[in-house]
């Protein structure tokens, strides 16, 4: 790797991207528990 070589990083779109995939993720887990608390008391 040569010291000109730009950073290793991520550019803002890739990590908003990554974020809300995240945010997404978190959300379908939380409905699935519910719904298997709705599922479970019905």
């Amino acid at each position: 790797m040569l010291w000109s070589d730009p950073e290793n990083e991520p550019p803002e779109e890739m990590r908003e991207t990554q974020d809300m995939l995240r945010r997404l993720g978190v959300l379908m887990a939380l409905a699935m528990v519910l719904a298997m608390l709705v599922i479970g008391l019905s």
